[in-house]
């Protein structure tokens, strides 16, 4: 019986019963065949910990954001491709949490696969880790491309959250196939109303945000 109640109220949350600020919405309201993988509520990330405000695996975003996404979707899915969310809203608390780990300068578990050729100390220097993020506004996203039929990412020459400039949107030291599997992605995505961030293949923002100057702390429930 816990197990069902537990069950049942993870669904809730994620169809959108749970209490939201006017103007955001649940992704699965508005593209119910998402997929979604948000690695800061797992331990899969740079810090190795599930991090503070994340407590279910729900993408929340603004409704803006979500109708030009899903518009995204529908012409992927023309390819047999769609979207796999690895991060979206993302509260001020999180943020927080990553500014401690920053600091501390010993504690370096996911060095190997997430910075091997960043001194942690210079984190914050080379703008990798901030006391503020356009997430926390609620209308960016940290996404990529899957084909349907495998659900398996498109190769995109570096994995998600890996600080370096294999990371960078016109790094060159990739095959034909990761820079094509780029270039569609920033191609569909700045043709539906976002804009990117150079120095990760992986971010976007709207290019109208309706929260410019607001930075959200409610948990994603």
């Amino acid at each position: 019986m816990k197990y069902r109640i537990t069950f049942l109220l993870l669904l809730i949350s994620c169809f959108g019963y749970a209490q939201l600020p006017t103007g955001f919405d649940y992704a699965k309201n508005i593209i119910p065949d998402i997929q979604v993988e948000l690695r800061y509520f797992g331990t899969h990330n740079f810090v190795g910990k599930q991090i503070d405000g994340y407590n279910n695996n729900c993408l929340i975003l603004t409704e803006e954001t979500l109708k030009a996404l899903s518009n995204v979707q529908i012409e992927l899915k023309a390819k047999n491709l769609g979207l796999k969310i690895y991060d979206g809203y993302r509260p001020q608390r999180a943020v927080n949490h990553f500014i401690r780990w920053a600091k501390d300068l010993n504690d370096t578990i996911n060095k190997v696969e997430f910075y091997p050729d960043v001194d942690k100390r210079d984190l914050f220097k080379e703008e990798y880790i901030a006391s503020r993020s356009g997430h926390t506004k609620g209308s960016t996203v940290d996404i990529t491309i899957i084909d349907l039929e495998t659900k398996k990412e498109l190769d995109m020459g570096s994995h998600y959250d890996f600080f370096g400039i294999q990371s960078w949107v016109n790094f060159v030291d990739i095959t034909e196939k990761q820079k094509n599997n780029r270039q569609l992605l920033q191609t569909i995505m700045l043709k539906h109303g976002f804009k990117n961030y150079p120095r990760e293949w992986w971010h976007f923002t709207l290019k109208v945000e309706p929260f410019p100057n607001t930075y959200f702390d409610f948990p994603i429930e």
